[in-house]
């Protein structure tokens, strides 16, 4: 590795994606291979660069849980030095001062979750439903399924949803350790089984609204093949979501090959209630039509697991999307995982890694405890 700044592995946060995914993967990385890091001109390419509340949340939720060090974390900041310690076990606390995403911050803390010696439990707090960021539903409903493909998974408890802009959700999730992770080969992606999926409205907002946006996604999904689309549609209870209105829609596909496919939308103003639910669904639409495996969404998500496991990855994807490629640029900037993309129609592509077969010296000390 090119080592920098007295020590600390230089990462520019300006390049290609250029927001806050290359934070999060930079500060994963910095534990797993203990690397002291300094990460610059964080967020450059957002309107307003630099540390919002929850990248700053992620930092600090990073920092307690390697019992690390870190320097200039502050709002608004474009350089931190983070230095890692030893991943602990344990409670761990990542709380958003505002509507800022709780999945972008177990997003962040999975990875390192995984190789800890012992239970992590992560008590989040912010917004669940967020622009800008997976639904909680969507990392739980739709991720967790293609992570558990590498062996590894979490238990998840909601206690409360939070929306923008005063957010307030709360959920606690429990992260059992691995030794490893082992490689997956996801190229076929089969026929399609089923399509399941929710559809909501919270505070004021009628419940005519998450009918409407069932609806829409289900016209497109009747376009893809006459399986059945099981959309349930409810009103928040007052006591999950006790102030704030919001609509939203996940939806999932499994396939004949166990492929988890998923789309998702937030309702809008500006748009017709049915076009959130076609939204939605033309993301899986899109996928199933490119052959591909997992959703756009998802596929920059497989990237640091495929890059952890013990062996040869092979995923079919739509077309690499931006946050993919950083994501790519981040893993082998960092680590000695190497990917090949193959391109083969024009309508797909495989993505190929040969991952770095990381171990978990502390699991099999603290084994017996499961």
């Amino acid at each position: 590795m090119d080592w920098k700044s007295g020590n600390l592995f230089d990462i520019d946060g300006s390049v290609l994606e250029g927001g806050g995914q290359i934070l999060r993967m930079a500060l994963c990385f910095s534990v797993l291979t203990k690397t002291p890091v300094r990460i610059r001109n964080i967020r450059q390419g957002r309107k307003k660069p630099g540390l919002a509340a929850q990248h700053l949340a992620g930092v600090e939720l990073m920092r307690d849980i390697c019992q690390g060090k870190v320097h200039n974390a502050a709002l608004g900041s474009t350089d931190i030095d983070f230095y890692p310690g030893h991943i602990g076990h344990g409670r761990f606390v990542g709380h958003v001062q505002t509507a800022g995403s709780v999945s972008l911050l177990l997003q962040v803390a999975l990875p390192v979750a995984i190789f800890s010696s012992n239970k992590i439990t992560l008590d989040l707090r912010g917004g669940t439903n967020a622009a800008m960021a997976p639904q909680i539903d969507f990392l739980t409903e739709i991720f967790r399924p293609n992570m558990e493909r590498f062996g590894a998974t979490f238990d998840f408890d909601l206690m409360r949803r939070g929306y923008f802009p005063s957010g307030g959700g709360h959920c606690i999730v429990e992260v059992k350790p691995v030794q490893s992770l082992r490689p997956i080969v996801l190229t076929e992606v089969g026929m399609v089984q089923r399509f399941f999926g929710w559809s909501f409205v919270a505070g004021v907002l009628p419940i005519k609204i998450a009918h409407e946006m069932a609806s829409g996604a289900k016209t497109v999904l009747n376009q893809i093949c006459n399986t059945r689309a099981d959309i349930e549609v409810y009103k928040e209870s007052i006591d999950m979501a006790p102030e704030g209105n919001c609509s939203g829609i996940i939806l999932g596909c499994e396939t004949s090959s166990g492929a988890i496919i998923g789309g998702s939308a937030l309702g809008e103003a500006k748009k017709r209630n049915s076009q959130s639910g076609e939204m939605a669904a033309q993301e899986i639409q899109s996928a199933l039509v490119a052959g591909a495996c997992v959703d756009r969404h998802v596929q920059d998500m497989m990237i640091i697991l495929m890059a952890l496991a013990d062996g040869q990855s092979r995923i079919r994807t739509e077309q690499l999307t931006l946050h993919t490629k950083t994501a790519i640029y981040v893993t082998e900037l960092m680590t000695k995982a190497k990917f090949n993309i193959i391109e083969e129609n024009g309508r797909n592509v495989i993505i190929e890694c040969n991952g770095i077969g990381l171990r978990n010296v502390n699991f099999l000390n603290n084994s017996r405890h499961y």
